[in-house]
């Protein structure tokens, strides 16, 4: 299985999983042109796309979509408070929406996809579990807390991309006004690097082998502390020899990962 975040934060997210000959998308929150030319880079065109998987409804997730669905007639896979949200923002393209039932797996071509709810400040927040033949990834990122239903959903797969959004002090004492600190720092909002370390020692207790931090804050993070706050956890955690490879996502990408190989920046 192999991942590829084309681009990862604030300004916009979208990345590329392939199992197989089936490439699906998470999320389309860059330009179509980006998300071409990132498709182009990884020899792939958007008629090999089996579909797009929707986290939630905000901009930096779907900003691309529009376009994107004028080019190619993608289904589009979410769950179904935050498919009443797209219906809104996109009537024209309604009947490319394919409702997908939380912690029910739906077989999208070759990968089983299984949705599972996160909480943060949408009409419908998820993640996902992307499982096939040659493996299975995690992917959850933009939730304030971590539950017991992102915990289990994660559990024992074999790569997962999770969220460091921010160092608390650097959010606490930053520029931002403060209803948007407190905004972020809620169980609806944002997850600190301490969350996500603890989060990554839990994952990695029960065999997650690639871990990446994903959605950093440009203002009140740093792909070091994040790595640094996450490393600590995991140290603190696990002997040496049960330690996970780890990496931050950049910005505007893209990072590679072959799942159970070396991580690789392109």
């Amino acid at each position: 299985m192999r991942l590829v975040l084309l681009a990862s934060g604030s300004t916009g997210n979208c990345a590329l999983i392939s199992e197989g000959d089936t490439h699906l998308l998470i999320d389309a929150g860059i330009s179509a042109r980006r998300i071409c030319g990132g498709l182009q880079q990884q020899g792939l065109e958007l008629r090999d796309i089996a579909g797009v998987l929707v986290t939630h409804e905000h901009t930096d997730h779907i900003a691309g979509l529009r376009v994107l669905l004028r080019r190619a007639p993608l289904p589009v896979y979410t769950i179904a408070p935050a498919a009443r949200a797209l219906r809104a923002l996109l009537p024209e393209h309604a009947d490319a929406l394919c409702e997908i039932e939380p912690d029910c797996a739906a077989l999208v071509g070759g990968a089983a996809v299984t949705p599972f709810c996160t909480q943060h400040d949408a009409a419908g927040s998820c993640g996902y579990r992307i499982s096939g033949e040659s493996g299975s990834v995690g992917f959850c990122t933009d939730l304030g807390a971590v539950t017991e239903t992102v915990r289990c959903a994660l559990r024992g797969v074999d790569g997962a991309v999770i969220e460091a959004n921010h160092d608390i002090d650097m959010l606490r004492n930053g520029p931002y006004p403060a209803y948007l600190k407190r905004r972020i720092l809620s169980d609806y909002g944002h997850l600190s690097n301490d969350a996500a370390g603890d989060l990554a020692a839990e994952l990695a207790y029960h065999g997650t082998r690639s871990l990446i931090l994903g959605h950093l804050s440009r203002h009140n993070n740093t792909p070091q502390r994040a790595l640094e706050t996450v490393s600590r956890a995991l140290c603190a955690a696990l002997p040496p020899e049960a330690l996970p490879e780890l990496c931050a996502a950049p910005e505007a990408g893209p990072l590679a990962v072959e799942i159970g190989a070396r991580v690789c920046c392109l």
